[in-house]
């Protein structure tokens, strides 16, 4: 505990998907009087993370900044794990939670467990059955899950992953946060534009690609049929944030770059890109996370992916998997365009993911924990 005998809680964080879910965590965190939070950000992804701790109101603590300092998975796990093994130890809280299955969730609930601190684990469960793909994630995650003492599957499906895979105890269907913090995220005003098209009142495919199993020729494959795409359906234009990756970027302009209806654009912050994908007609993405934003909103969706840790979006409603072969991407892109919003048939604000209410359930089993414990 910390000296004036609150209980000291680290959120370590990585990327732009563990602070978009973890945000509204802390939010809620601080409205007890018994927790005080600490933010660690590793420095994967610098950049990106911090136009979402501006949009939550949130200051991290410290920052390893890791990027660039690293060329390889092994480095930057290395990195964060000896960074933050020095930071516990000095700090020393009382749980660490981490989020989904980055890098720097796998180190953050590794170096937890070597310092003997408890660890609660954010989106726990979610599994493809392959342990290669998505590489590294689903290798990350089922390591994280059996090193946490506190496992918050966002759904039924994942509860019974953890089930299946030995966990006994301390399993909460939590929902997940993406919801929480869509609804936060809602009820902010913007008059947002991006420059050669009218989100509003235009058709448009939202488009996002990054996964490292995508880097190459499937990225190439993408970018194809995307274009083939844009040529055969008149009026209808592809809105596509670039990652930062240099090896994302460079085949993407190269291939999509000279058409006027394909606009390249750098990442959009967390609110922009919201109203952007409330817009979109369709989504296609390799993205775990929008693949539940994009669910959550009602919108049909191509997975860039040959599986997805999250079935639900396939089962409950409006997605479909269509790989990296440019000629199926092509043939379902086709098959959608040719419908109107109505026609899809697509059930609309679903709540597979819950209903915005997961940080209050987290709050109230990590006191429970946290009480029995200490």
């Amino acid at each position: 505990m910390s000296l004036d005998n609150n209980y000291l809680i680290s959120f370590v964080i990585g990327t732009r998907p563990e602070a978009i879910k973890i945000a509204p965590l802390i939010l809620e965190f601080r409205r007890s009087k018994r927790i005080k939070t600490n933010i660690i950000l590793s420095g994967q992804h610098n950049e990106m993370i911090q136009p979402v701790m501006d949009i939550f109101n949130l200051e991290e603590d410290v920052n390893f900044d890791v990027l660039g300092r690293c060329n390889s998975l092994e480095q930057t796990t290395a990195l964060i794990l000896n960074e933050l093994s020095n930071y516990f130890e000095k700090i020393k809280p009382d749980l660490v939670f981490v989020q989904g299955d980055t890098i720097t969730a796998f180190a953050g609930a590794l170096s937890a467990f070597y310092k003997k601190i408890p660890i609660a684990h954010v989106e726990a469960g979610l599994r493809t059955e392959s342990i290669s793909s998505p590489f590294p994630e689903e290798a990350n995650r089922r390591m994280i899950s059996q090193l946490t003492s506190l496992h918050f599957a966002p759904t039924k499906l994942a509860s019974e992953n953890l089930l299946k895979n030995g966990i006994k105890k301390d399993i909460f269907i939590s929902g997940n946060t993406v919801v929480d913090a869509l609804n936060l995220v809602s009820k902010k005003k913007n008059n947002f534009k991006i420059k050669g098209i009218d989100i509003f009142n235009e058709k448009f495919i939202l488009t996002t690609v990054h996964r490292r199993e995508n880097w190459g020729e499937p990225i190439k494959n993408i970018s194809k049929a995307i274009l083939n795409v844009v040529k055969k359906n008149e009026g209808i234009k592809v809105i596509l944030p670039m990652h930062k990756n240099p090896l994302v970027r460079k085949p993407l302009i190269e291939i999509l770059g000279n058409n006027d209806n394909i606009l390249l654009i750098d990442p959009l912050p967390y609110f922009e890109f919201i109203l952007t994908l409330k817009n979109a007609f369709i989504v296609l993405t390799d993205s775990g996370g929008i693949q539940e934003e994009a669910h959550t909103l009602g919108k049909s969706i191509l997975i860039l992916r040959d599986c997805t840790e999250r079935p639900e979006v396939i089962l409950n409603g409006n997605a479909l998997l269509v790989g990296t072969d440019f000629k199926k991407i092509e043939l379902e892109l086709n098959n959608l365009l040719k419908f109107s919003e109505e026609d899809k048939g697509f059930k609309k604000n679903l709540n597979t993911f819950g209903n915005g209410d997961a940080s209050k359930l987290i709050l109230k089993e990590t006191l429970n924990f946290l009480r029995d414990n200490y």
